[in-house]
């Protein structure tokens, strides 16, 4: 239990990407601490599953990381912030000249901004505690571009940004800072653009996710949350002491191209 005695706060994580993170930090021994923006008593209920099976202290949180001051209670209502995963997003697709303004602003809030509002309350902590990760999900759209995406590429690529001034500011530090950018992994939010994509190239579901979503994925297989789990706990772990202000692509080779 590599990460026992730690604390580990995730965002957007009573779901998907988020939730296989919490699942595998817990397996090495961190206690977590899950967040959303909802209250209900399945989150809850989810939080004490995960602390029962793994043997750890687990519980949820509420904080919507649209609000920069909902984003800051949530490190510092959990006390203790060793490690910080800066998960939460949300996507929509539009051409420039019609992207609502309303999604523009709400995705650059809680896909970047967030991650400002939660690494300045929990870098304090990491300091006083000596030790601390920061492990942010961007994805391949924080190193390369598509259409229609203009929100989601321009905060993935802020929160790269973002990854490597902490990490430079903390470089002397027993403190990392790392992007871990995934390609297409089949969570709800990926889920959610299969329509829109249906749609948009006349095209059946299996057709779109093979001729489309995975395109640029060559290996044409989506990843899983198990293996960005696996990926996160590495970067918290001994073996990635010197590894800091990069990226690591979990794409399928969609970045190689």
């Amino acid at each position: 239990m590599a990460l026992s005695g730690k604390t580990a706060v995730i965002t957007g994580s009573n779901s998907g990407i988020g939730l296989g993170i919490a699942r595998a930090l817990a397996a090495a021994g961190a206690d977590v601490v899950l967040n959303s923006f909802t209250d209900r008593p399945e989150d809850h209920a989810l939080a004490e599953s995960i602390g029962k099976e793994f043997g750890v202290m687990a519980r949820y949180s509420k904080a919507d990381m649209s609000k920069g001051d909902e984003c800051r209670a949530l490190i510092a209502e959990a006390g203790r912030c060793d490690i910080l995963v800066n998960n939460a997003g949300i996507q929509h697709v539009s051409p420039i000249e019609i992207f609502p303004v309303e999604k523009w602003d709400a995705i650059i809030a809680i896909n970047l901004t967030s991650a400002f509002h939660t690494t300045a309350v929990a870098l304090p902590m990491m300091r006083a505690a000596g030790w601390g990760r920061i492990v942010n999900i961007a994805s391949a759209h924080g190193l390369t571009a598509s259409p229609f995406k203009g929100a989601y590429v321009a905060a993935k690529h802020g929160l790269v940004g973002l990854t490597k001034t902490v990490a430079l500011e903390t470089a002397r530090e027993h403190i990392t800072c790392n992007a871990i950018c995934p390609g297409y992994v089949l969570t709800p939010l990926v889920e959610a653009q299969i329509p829109d994509q249906m749609k948009a190239h006349d095209m059946d579901r299996e057709t779109v996710i093979r001729e489309v979503m995975l395109d640029r994925q060559p290996s044409r297989e989506f990843a899983t949350v198990e293996q960005l789990g696996g990926t996160t706990v590495f970067l918290c772990s001994d073996a990635a002491v010197q590894i800091t202000g990069t990226t690591i692509s979990v794409d399928g080779g969609w970045t190689a191209l």
